[in-house]
């Protein structure tokens, strides 16, 4: 992992996307020892997939960045990673909810299956502002994984109704947008788009 790339790369995103959009380095695939080179390339936000992982890297080198969590969460986790991230973007169980009564989180954002995928976690729309009053931490956004595509057009009009649903609700944060289809989710209203090789390769 180079800085001067890793700052070359993400210059080109902002170019695209503009300042008003956080942009979070997706490090799962980033061993600890590189997350140094990130900072130093401009990386301020970071989100780790893994519970464990983001506590030993944190442990590390937590002054670095501001931290998120951002994979799939087994509630059983919660109570680990609450303290330490800003924002867990991916709440979307009933047990979760549960362990938030006990580990309250900073802020979170609901998951969201927009496109009804059974393979993939997600409250189902309908259900969004039942969940949403009874989740215990303040909830400020949501998100979504929209399914796979080859073109990131193909993407749109599930972010498109994802930033509709936070309208709705008067909620801020829109987490939607890897480095795919990143550019579509930002005209559709992404407030935060998770990205990993496009700042690294």
């Amino acid at each position: 992992m180079r800085a001067e790339r890793v700052r070359g790369n993400l210059e080109r995103v902002r170019e695209r996307i503009g300042t008003r959009v956080e942009i979070l380095a997706a490090i799962k695939y980033v061993e600890a020892e590189d997350l140094p080179a990130l900072a130093e390339g401009g990386i301020e936000l970071v989100g780790e997939n893994r519970a464990q992982e983001l506590l030993a890297k944190q442990a590390a080198h937590g002054e670095l960045f501001t931290w998120d969590f951002i994979g799939a969460i087994q509630s059983r986790k919660l109570k680990l990673i609450s303290p330490h991230v800003r924002l867990i973007h991916s709440i979307a169980s009933e047990s979760a909810l549960r362990r938030l009564e006990q580990h309250p989180a900073h802020e979170v954002l609901i998951q969201v299956n927009v496109a009804g995928e059974e393979s993939k976690e997600g409250i189902d729309p309908s259900e969004l502002a039942d969940y949403i009053e009874r989740c215990p931490s303040p909830v400020t956004g949501l998100m979504t994984m929209p399914p796979f595509a080859e073109r990131p057009e193909d993407s749109r009009r599930y972010f498109a109704r994802l930033a509709q649903l936070a309208g709705e609700h008067g909620l801020e944060r829109l987490s939607m947008g890897t480095s795919q289809d990143y550019e579509v989710a930002v005209q559709e209203g992404a407030t935060i788009v998770r990205l990993g090789s496009v700042l690294y390769e």
